[in-house]
């Protein structure tokens, strides 16, 4: 499968999209490379599927395990802008998540998907992660999202930020988003017998899969938080009449008397960082030692 054209349109800036999206809080980082059990191991292989402009990459690369890390990036301009940050003992390339044919078989003891596993939840994706993962190694997830592209069951901070969630909402575009929680349904569709496959399932990752979220609070002016809005596909895909009327909403809910200034004239976006993570099922039986 080829990156969507919603995606590939819509990140088409990906200056913008580096430049205003935020990073991951360390403490979820941290956590994450705990379950994945990668945590303070030095020099084991990652692969950054799906790396973007390398938020997360960049983190990984900083760390002390000096982690031997393999970034794929679909989208020709977000891979540009990763190969110009350097980053030591990071190697980029181009590819998909449904076809990884470069890389060999159990390569990594651990594939991080950071704010990208929405665009590639099926089976091709989860059949390839298993390839290239070492038996029983570990599959992270990580997103960072804003309460204004938050699940509707979550819980708000202001009125503008609900506002600009309805907004997110009614702009369906017919791909899914965290928010829809439709990439779960994969981990699902795994367990369900097939026709190559009639007296059972063959699951590829362990169930359930584990979750953990960490609050987050970035202080933006307000102008800034308009330019992080944009970043998001379907906002930047809007033809100049509808987002005309996006950014007129926008203006009158964060212009709200509602609306809370720091003493710097910022207001308070928040949001949580999600983690998940599971682990790869051998293929066959692992031999005990002895």
């Amino acid at each position: 499968m080829s990156l969507p054209e919603v995606a590939q349109k819509g990140f088409s800036s990906s200056v913008a999209y580096d430049s205003h999206r935020p990073s991951y809080p360390p403490e979820s980082v941290e956590r994450l490379l705990e379950v994945l059990e990668i945590k303070d191991v030095n020099g084991v292989k990652i692969l950054d599927l799906g790396a973007g402009t390398g938020k997360l990459t960049a983190l990984l690369a900083a760390r002390p395990e000096e982690y031997d890390i393999v970034a794929i990036e679909p989208h020709s301009e977000m891979q540009k802008e990763l190969e110009s940050k350097q980053l030591k003992r990071v190697t980029v390339q181009g590819g998909t998540a449904e076809n990884m044919k470069n890389v060999p078989n159990q390569t990594f003891q651990a594939v991080i998907v950071a704010q990208a596993f929405h665009w590639m939840s099926n089976m091709d994706t989860l059949k390839e992660i298993h390839r290239v993962l070492k038996p029983t190694a570990c599959l992270g997830l990580i997103w960072n999202i804003e309460d204004y592209n938050a699940p509707k069951d979550w819980d708000m901070h202001s009125d503008w930020e609900s506002t600009m969630r309805d907004v997110i909402w009614n702009l369906d575009d017919g791909h899914s988003r965290f928010r829809d929680m439709r990439w779960k349904d994969v981990f699902d569709e795994q367990n369900k017998s097939s026709l190559l496959s009639i007296f059972s399932a063959d699951p590829l990752f362990g169930l359930p899969i584990g979750e953990e979220t960490f609050s987050f609070t970035s202080w933006l002016k307000k102008e800034d938080i308009w330019k992080r809005f944009n970043t998001y596909s379907q906002i930047a895909n809007l033809d100049a009449d509808r987002l005309a009327k996006v950014e007129k909403t926008f203006w009158n809910a964060i212009n709200s008397p509602q609306t809370k200034l720091d003493d710097q004239g910022r207001v308070a976006v928040h949001g949580k960082t999600v983690i998940a993570w599971t682990s790869s099922i051998p293929d066959e039986p692992l031999k005990s030692g002895g």
